[in-house]
């Protein structure tokens, strides 16, 4: 474990010369509202390395030594977005394990279902959902984050080897480099509409403006309790509350303190009060219906993507989802945006 600049500066001096380094993080999303780097896994010259951010650790020049190197993850999107969050680090060149095994046509793309695939070696589970914010951090904890990089060297060595032999590798590069490029754009939370969880679309609009404010509700309490908004109530208890509210009832929670139980009944007498002006609107999809050219375009598309996965062996929807076939039909000059060179030439555009 790496948890003094010491100790990281020496670990750096043996990253220096090298060329190619495995990396994966852990965080406390599922512990906290306020997600944090919990640990930084490495595995680089035949050794493996956990870096402790939660110990004081100056993680700048490990940003700084990473920097222009090859980073090898396990589905790079959410490990990419933590790390340039929380240390500053944007990675030049990646090389996504998921991405290579897919454009390989194999369906079983889990780490644990690669790493038995390439080396006969079984991982063990059960800290997919640990608090990684605990120090010290037990044995089996460090085995299992170790476990996240040990592999991903020779898995990479491995997968490129038969990328190259299917002539793939630069089809796989342009999707990595896409993939790169989606990381570098920031998610932002539409705070008008974030209540809108699951189920809430088919809510009378009356029911809908009370889930809006326990949702609100919840959501303050979370953030000054720190805890993720699950731990205070899960999303189909707000929809039965609000449901029951509009009735008449009174929901009982026994686990909610009193404080709560007053904020959340406040917030829903509240909502219940607002005039049918306020109740929030549902939703409409955008758009228009597509024109019988453009569904005709949209079904050849569909034909030309099945033809192709059927021959390469990998899944239509790697080549093309559905929502972007339908985008293309609609208007051509949006497969630039949506597909990379490869996809475009396999559809012929």
């Amino acid at each position: 474990m790496i948890a003094t600049d010491s100790q990281l500066a020496e670990m750096l001096s043996h990253l220096a010369p090298i060329d190619r380094v495995a990396v994966d993080t852990e965080a406390d999303s599922l512990h906290c509202y306020f997600e944090k780097l919990c640990l930084v896994q490495m595995s680089f010259g035949g050794r493996d390395y956990l870096v402790d951010p939660l110990a004081g650790v100056d993680l700048s020049p490990l940003a700084a030594a990473l920097a222009g190197k090859e980073i090898v993850l396990q589905g790079a999107d959410f490990d990419l977005r933590l790390l340039r969050r929380a240390m500053n680090f944007t990675a030049d060149r990646v090389f996504d394990t998921v991405i290579a095994a897919r454009l390989l046509g194999i369906r079983g793309f889990s780490l644990a279902a690669l790493v038995e695939r390439y080396f006969g070696v079984v991982l063990t589970k059960g800290s997919q959902k640990a608090n990684w914010a605990q120090r010290p951090l037990p044995s089996h904890m460090a085995e299992y984050a170790i476990n996240d990089t040990r592999y991903l060297l020779p898995l990479a060595d491995k997968l490129e080897a038969e990328l190259r032999e299917k002539g793939r590798y630069e089809w796989f590069q342009q999707s990595c480099q896409r993939g790169l490029a989606q990381t570098a754009v920031e998610r932002v939370r539409d705070e008008d509409e974030a209540w809108r969880i699951s189920g809430a679309g088919t809510l009378p609009p009356r029911t809908a403006a009370v889930l809006r404010a326990l949702w609100h509700w919840r959501d303050h309490e979370a953030q000054a309790a720190d805890r993720p908004s699950f731990h205070i109530l899960q999303n189909h208890l707000l929809i039965e509350a609000a449901q029951s509210f509009v009735e008449g009832g009174v929901p009982e929670f026994r686990h909610l303190t009193a404080r709560r139980r007053r904020g959340f009944m406040e917030a829903a007498e509240c909502a219940l009060q607002l005039p049918e002006a306020e109740w929030p609107k549902r939703l409409r999809k955008i758009g228009t219906r597509p024109t019988q050219e453009a569904e005709r375009i949209a079904e050849d598309l569909r034909r030309r993507r099945d033809i192709a996965a059927e021959e390469l062996g990998i899944e239509p929807s790697f080549i093309a989802p559905r929502a972007a076939v339908d985008s293309i039909a609609g208007d051509e000059s949006r497969s630039a945006t949506l597909l990379v060179p490869w996809q475009r030439e396999l559809l012929k555009l």
